[in-house]
């Protein structure tokens, strides 16, 4: 059974890291870590991030499984990833057990996918997001797209989730795959 991370920040979208965590406890061994800051967004967003088929871990667990390279598993995803946390991820400043998780990720070259949902962005944050993809981690903007005529909240987020699982390597049906346009 494949192992995956997931680590839920303190940002808006709460409705993508619900979707994710729908996926993707069905596909394999998820460790679930969701911030306190996240827990109060997603109590102000509607959104009950409980209950999942996975192992949750509280954020100063400093000496669980994915704190250590050791630990093995396919890929993490921090959805949504504030820009705090993409600040500390970039820096490698690890001061919980998501920070932690993300660096041991990218030290150890698995797929490292943070999804910020901010705007405007500045320079900061750009630059934040540079160091990131330098480090090995792909950034995925939670921003959806147009082209499969969406008809609900749902399609937009089943999009974007489809691209972050597309990138962690996960089969999944959500949604349809462009093959061009027909006029």
């Amino acid at each position: 059974m494949k192992r995956y991370v997931v680590a839920v920040t303190g940002a808006s979208g709460m409705a993508y890291a619900k979707r994710l965590l729908e996926v993707l406890t069905e596909k394999g061994e998820v460790h679930i870590i969701i911030s306190d800051i996240a827990k109060k967004i997603a109590e102000y967003e509607g959104v009950d991030l409980s209950g999942f088929n996975g192992v949750y871990v509280g954020e100063e667990d400093m000496f669980a499984d994915v704190a250590s390279g050791s630990f093995r598993y396919e890929g993490m995803i921090i959805c949504p990833c504030s820009m705090k946390t993409l600040a500390a991820v970039s820096s490698g400043y690890s001061e919980n057990l998501i920070t932690r998780a993300a660096d041991v990720c990218l030290k150890e070259r698995r797929k490292c996918i943070l999804m910020p949902r901010e705007m405007p962005l500045s320079r900061i944050h750009l630059k934040n997001m540079l160091g990131a993809d330098e480090a090995g981690a792909t950034i995925m903007m939670m921003a959806p797209g147009f082209y499969m005529k969406p008809t609900k909240i749902e399609d937009l987020v089943d999009m974007v989730v489809a691209r972050a699982l597309d990138h962690l390597g996960v089969e999944h049906d959500l949604g349809f795959r462009w093959s061009g346009y027909d006029a």
